[in-house]
């Protein structure tokens, strides 16, 4: 990457809109169209939608200059998902920033789930994800169903018949998106860290920060929820050393964090407690952030 210039385009007014939509994508104009189609279709409330469009080559950006109804952002090149949502992030005009995977279908009822809990927290301390469907799933937060691989093979409609009978709890440890925030939250925390570009553990790097500045609730909605294909994106990056980078940055790996701190994927009991890490594990954590000085974090 030699330039992270990019290009903003605000084209809406906030009217009614109750979410601001950040879309990071990389020439993926096929999925990226079904995912607006079903946050149009498929959500109870008007929101706002900003896409990043990361080079465009694909057709992309000729297609997204035309839906004047659509902001969005734009780099020659491919700046990553951090810098993407970033940039998106400065034309929100809603009080709460929603960062969603261009692979992603957004299913009915999906975004009245997420306000429904929103209004019974009354606080903006709080970070919430959706529920993933997914054909293989990538942790234990989603749900195992495939309704199709890639978007050639999507079956939308037994998708739409099942969805919502698909067994799965409320869930410990937000993390993964759809992911949401109240602005506030979002700006002091200062959105995703430029230093995991393009992006591998900048999820739970967030939460890391929102942990640091005192938040305690970190919730998964089991009835708001969305198909994913599967990191379309991301299987075709050149990956940063994340993991290194999160132990270098935090003292710690991201599954201490993911699993005793936040709890991720554990039935939702409530806001998360303070950690008194076992002894064996702090010295685990010591050995690893030793280990870290030694690899180059970043690919050349």
């Amino acid at each position: 990457m030699n330039s992270i210039a990019f290009q903003s385009f605000k084209r809406t007014e906030k009217n009614d809109s109750l979410f601001s939509i950040l879309i990071p994508s990389w020439n993926n104009l096929p999925y990226l169209k079904l995912c607006i189609d079903s946050i149009q279709k498929n959500s109870t409330y008007s929101h706002q939608i900003i896409v990043h469009i990361n080079e465009g080559t694909d057709g992309s950006l000729a297609w997204i200059e035309q839906q004047t109804h659509l902001d969005y952002t734009y780099s020659k090149e491919n700046i990553g998902v951090c810098y993407a949502l970033n940039a998106c992030s400065q034309l929100s005009s809603t009080d709460y920033i929603l960062y969603m995977n261009d692979d992603m279908y957004a299913c009915p009822g999906w975004d009245a789930a997420l306000w429904q809990e929103i209004e019974a927290i009354g606080h903006p301390y709080f970070f919430l994800s959706a529920t993933a469907i997914e054909p293989g799933p990538q942790s234990n937060c989603s749900i195992s169903k495939n309704y199709g691989t890639v978007i050639n093979d999507f079956n939308e409609q037994q998708l739409l018949r099942e969805y919502a009978h698909l067994p799965m709890p409320d869930w410990m440890g937000a993390t993964w998106s759809p992911n949401i925030v109240h602005r506030s939250i979002w700006n002091m925390a200062g959105g995703y860290s430029i230093e995991f570009s393009p992006g591998m553990y900048s999820d739970p790097d967030f939460s890391m920060k929102l942990w640091q500045m005192g938040i305690r609730l970190f919730k998964g909605l089991a009835a708001s929820r969305v198909y994913h294909f599967g990191s379309v994106s991301v299987k075709r990056v050149k990956k940063n050393k994340g993991y290194y980078q999160f132990i270098g940055k935090w003292g710690m790996t991201s599954s201490t964090f993911s699993k005793e701190f936040i709890r991720r994927g554990e039935a939702f009991d409530g806001t998360c407690k303070a950690v008194d890490l076992p002894a064996l594990l702090r010295f685990k954590n010591l050995v690893k952030r030793i280990t870290t000085a030694f690899v180059p974090v970043h690919n050349k």
